[in-house]
């Protein structure tokens, strides 16, 4: 069956394994018969910052509210082009995939803009009005698939469960579970590649291969398990019920099985360099 997915990618070196990534998806995905959407935010020049300049005709001239403005902005069709083009193809696709360097433990700054700035009210929060009703496994995304593809510098045993950096699906978590789950989406195990700065042209080849293998399951493998927030887990909206996870605390609790959050494919990961 074709399908659309919509590749949205960070980084402006054009020899970077960021880069190789972007055009292995491209490549795959349309001989698999998809239609492939791209988004090279460094090649767009996209603008990173949420601002006044996104609300040209305000709702209140007087005070800017982000909400309120973006709100208004979304539902009168008065957002600046470039944002309005960015949702076309989101709402478009039928699974998302972004490509990026992880930078100073996240994303780079104009992938977050990106989000910032797409994810306006009544689209990425405030879905049919319904506040905070609509979110963490529904919303205006809910349907779509989502997968990041993070390429790291450290090597693979400094975001291990012990690693002095942190777990990888910990760092990510306000994407994955935030920007991603929160409006709806199913999201699969972050595609984890470790010290990029020091990997072999064969190293490279092996990464690419893997990565073709992967994109081949985008639509079948099976998301990660987040706890719906209507799902019954949550009876008021906002806390987990006492017996679900007991004992648990922190992002863990909110998966259903941890075992299946941990970054892929790690056995395609490089040796500590």
């Amino acid at each position: 069956m074709s399908r659309t997915v919509l590749l949205v990618y960070a980084q402006p070196e054009p020899s970077s394994l960021t880069q190789s990534f972007a055009a292995i998806a491209t490549d795959t995905l349309t001989k698999l018969g998809h239609r492939v959407l791209q988004s090279d935010l460094y090649a767009m020049r996209w603008k990173a910052v949420l601002d006044a300049d996104d609300f040209p005709a305000r709702a209140d001239p007087a005070r800017l509210s982000f909400i309120t403005e973006s709100g208004h902005a979304y539902a009168s069709g008065a957002q600046p082009a470039d944002v309005a083009e960015e949702q076309r193809k989101l709402l478009a696709a039928d699974a998302v995939i972004f490509v990026f360097p992880l930078w100073w433990y996240g994303i780079p700054a104009i992938l977050k803009g990106w989000f910032e700035r797409v994810y306006a009210y009544g689209l990425g929060y405030g879905y049919q009005g319904q506040g905070n009703k609509l979110r963490y496994g529904d919303g205006a995304l809910k349907g779509k698939r989502a997968l990041l593809a993070a390429m790291v510098g450290g090597g693979a045993k400094d975001y291990g469960p012990r690693g002095i950096n942190g777990p990888l699906e910990e760092l990510l978590f306000p994407v994955t579970h935030g920007c991603l789950f929160y409006p709806g989406m199913d999201v699969l195990p972050t595609h984890a590649v470790y010290g990029v700065n020091h990997l072999s042209r064969e190293s490279v080849n092996r990464q690419l291969e893997a990565w073709r293998v992967r994109l081949a399951c985008l639509f079948d493998e099976a998301p990660i398990p987040f706890r719906r927030q209507n799902g019954g887990d949550y009876p008021n909206g906002h806390n987990l019920a006492d017996h679900v996870a007991p004992g648990v605390s922190g992002i863990w609790a909110h998966v259903a099985d941890p075992r299946s959050y941990a970054p892929r494919p790690l056995a395609a990961a490089s040796a500590e360099p």
